[in-house]
């Protein structure tokens, strides 16, 4: 298990972003997160197995109708999440 914390930056925030994140994560194995934050970024924490946690952010960052939207994508490890059971989108 890995988790991965993905800051998106870009036209990310009043166009879907956490709605059509939270959807795609219907068809990975993967749990977490995603808010928007107060910079005008949008926050992304997803945890599973590592193929599946890099084919979600991939997903999300090239092949989704969100890609056009995102300027640059930050990428960081972070320790597991502890007690996450699903997808949510945080407020």
């Amino acid at each position: 298990m890995i988790a991965r914390r993905v800051i998106f930056e870009g036209r990310v925030q009043g166009v879907g972003f956490r709605y059509t994140t939270k959807d795609l994560a219907k068809g990975f194995e993967v749990c977490g997160g995603v808010k928007n934050l107060p910079d005008g970024t949008v926050e992304l924490e997803v945890m599973g197995e590592r193929e599946e946690v890099e084919a979600f952010i991939k997903e999300i960052a090239e092949e989704s109708p969100l890609a056009h939207h995102i300027k640059g994508m930050h990428v960081k490890n972070i320790p597991p999440l502890e007690g996450v059971k699903g997808f949510t989108i945080e407020r």
